[in-house]
């Protein structure tokens, strides 16, 4: 398969459909127009046929993909897809059988995020197009395990002759030539595009990532979601992690027993980050976007990949697909 014909695209490139209102249509529509594929993050289902009509409208001819992520995913997100006829899916933490032949049963081309072989296999018998080989270096929530380039391999080999896309450490048309030399099809980029002047990250959420001097695995922030992520240190993790990102005895009991709050309605779960203190451990994975309070950065998570410590400033989506596709700046 010609995954760039495939799926409209000039460069072998996507970006990160990074949730919780990180990735909006801005983002998905100038990553689009640049030739890439643009990706919607999960937004409450009322708004996301919205925004998928924004990136149709503003990017034509190219692909609208949107990013499902399956433990906050629920009906009405699917069938707005399906209705507005996306062209891409991407599933990601959780693999649905049934979820994957309705999706291809409408055309839409069905991409699974996975961290490991085994998820890779699955993806595969559940009837997947094509997989996003995750490694243990991305940003946000993980299900990499060990490094992109050390995983891409056992990826492949899943994937059966597959397209398979390569995600963490993806940061410079370099990276993305190495991944390509390795034998991926194209590659993912989330904290690139999470430093672009389209992203709806809050503005104090990207300087305190272009200034960190390292980022951490953690599960800190998994109220309703108790799943590893990588961030940057803020005043919540400062306070109930220590410096290697294990998180303290009370968040981490909090958490642990908290999965059914992630089907509280949207409307609800939009607001926990202005209930978040440093005094108590109630993370949600609410990251800091465009409208919070300055002081949301202290208490919500600062997602950010390893790749943060080559980047040195916010660009345009446009300039970071130039910069990302082989050959680029």
């Amino acid at each position: 398969m010609d995954l760039l014909d495939r799926l409209h695209l000039d460069v072998p490139v996507a970006q990160a459909g990074m949730g919780g209102g990180l990735a909006g249509p801005e983002l998905a529509t100038a990553v689009a127009a640049a030739g890439a594929l643009g990706t919607l993050g999960l937004a409450p289902a009322a708004m996301l046929g919205q925004a998928i009509a924004q990136v149709r409208d503003g990017a034509p001819g190219r692909a609208v993909a949107v990013n499902l992520l399956m433990p906050f995913v629920r009906r009405a997100h699917v069938d707005a897809c399906v209705g507005a006829g996306v062209d891409v899916v991407v599933l990601g933490f959780g693999i649905d059988r049934r979820l994957i032949e309705r999706l291809a049963s409408r055309g839409v081309f069905v991409l699974v995020m996975v961290g490991t072989e085994q998820q890779a296999r699955r993806a595969v018998a559940c009837g997947a197009d094509g997989l996003i080989a995750q490694g243990c270096e991305a940003g946000g929530h993980l299900a990499g395990v060990t490094p992109a380039l050390s995983f891409l391999p056992h990826a492949i080999r899943a994937a059966a002759g597959r397209p398979v896309l390569l995600a963490g450490g993806i940061a410079s048309a370099a990276d993305t030539s190495a991944a390509l030399t390795a034998g991926a099809d194209a590659v993912v980029a989330g904290s690139r595009f999470l430093l672009t002047t389209e992203s709806r990250a809050h503005p104090e959420y990207q300087r305190r990532i272009l200034a960190a001097d390292k980022t951490f695995r953690t599960t800190l922030f998994g109220l309703g979601w108790p799943a590893p992520h990588r961030v940057v240190a803020n005043d919540a993790t400062r306070a109930w992690c220590s410096a290697d990102g294990r998180v303290a005895l009370i968040p981490r009991l909090i958490n642990r027993g908290s999965g059914l709050l992630a089907k509280l309605p949207d409307s609800v779960a939009a607001k926990t980050v202005g209930l978040q203190t440093g005094r108590l451990p109630l993370f949600s994975p609410i990251a800091p976007t465009v409208g919070m309070a300055d002081s949301s950065v202290d208490h919500a998570a600062l997602y950010a990949g390893e790749t943060v410590l080559r980047l040195k400033s916010v660009i345009s989506a446009r300039q970071a697909v130039a910069e990302l596709a082989p050959g680029g700046q």
